[in-house]
């Protein structure tokens, strides 16, 4: 695959605590997606903030594993971390640490070289609240042609839910792909997803990623709008945590590869994202799996 995509975001330690213990893997958002995006092909460089402790190593380990450079903040708390507690099978409820708080990414020359040579820039779970590193993050992606945002709001790290509408619209009015969800929708705007995606076509994005968790989700580009179910894959869903992540992943390869124009090209990157989605469903973590890795996996041994 060709082209190379940069992502600006967060990178941290996901503490998973449920019936059968505790678990921890390397995750967050941005890291996420750059990871997906590697796994997919797309040679891609992340920008986040990692700390100089033994969590951090443990970030730029992983990252290294999958082939993804890192043009890391110093963190002046340690490396951020999100503990995730689930019971009952009912939604995880998420605490973040001070780190995690109070991240912070530094826009040098190298991150705005590197992001000024990317085919595609993607910034996912930005502190969009706080002013001053919006005005910077805009400042480095001004003038940039593809751009691709998932706000991710985090209740637990947001501080000003007003400050980060007004901050994430004002980035995303004219990006190449906005993606969001049931759940962006309603801590940000107290409203239906619908909503949110007629209101980002009036920002002139010019295509909205809509997810909408079980119900599948849609993608509204100008006149085209497609919408695709969650995919049957073979084996049980085992984590979710991953899904939305996988989704723009796999949506932003596929634009970096050849951006789709008409209907059916919409149709077939939904679809294969949505593909990639239910594959990364079917194990424990974040990590982006491929539908076609599940052909010779046991799935009765997968997630355990």
């Amino acid at each position: 695959m060709s082209g190379r995509a940069v992502v600006i975001g967060d990178a941290l330690i996901d503490e998973l605590r449920d019936d059968t213990g505790l678990r921890e893997f390397v995750g967050g958002a941005g890291l996420n997606v750059a990871v997906g995006l590697a796994r997919l092909g797309v040679p891609t460089t992340l920008i986040a903030m990692v700390g100089d402790d033994d969590a951090g190593a443990r970030i730029r380990t992983f990252l290294s594993d999958f082939g993804v450079e890192l043009l890391g903040t110093p963190a002046p708390h340690g490396s951020s971390r999100a503990v995730s507690t689930r019971s009952g099978g009912g939604e995880p409820v998420y605490e973040f640490n001070q780190a995690a708080q109070e991240r912070r990414i530094v826009f040098g020359d190298v991150e705005r070289e590197a992001i000024a040579a990317a085919d595609m820039v993607v910034v996912s779970c930005f502190p969009f609240d706080d002013t001053a590193q919006t005005e910077d993050l805009a400042g480095a992606v001004a003038g940039h042609g593809a751009l691709a945002i998932d706000p991710n709001p985090r209740t637990g790290m947001m501080h000003d839910t007003a400050e980060f509408v007004r901050g994430f619209e004002a980035l995303a009015a004219g990006a190449a792909l906005v993606k969001v969800g049931d759940d962006d929708a309603g801590i940000l705007y107290d409203q239906p997803l619908d909503a949110l995606r007629a209101r980002l076509v009036d920002l002139g994005v010019t295509a909205v990623l809509a997810t909408e968790g079980p119900s599948g989700a849609t993608i509204e580009a100008g006149p085209i709008v497609v919408t695709r179910p969650v995919s049957d894959l073979p084996g049980r869903i085992v984590d979710t945590m991953g899904a939305g992540d996988a989704v723009l992943a796999a949506t932003a390869a596929a634009v970096i590869a050849e951006a789709p124009a008409t209907q059916e090209e919409w149709a077939a990157v939904l679809e294969r994202a949505m593909d990639v989605a239910a594959a990364t469903c079917r194990y424990e973590g974040a990590l982006l799996r491929l539908p076609e890795s599940l052909r010779s996996e046991d799935l009765d041994r997968i997630g355990t």
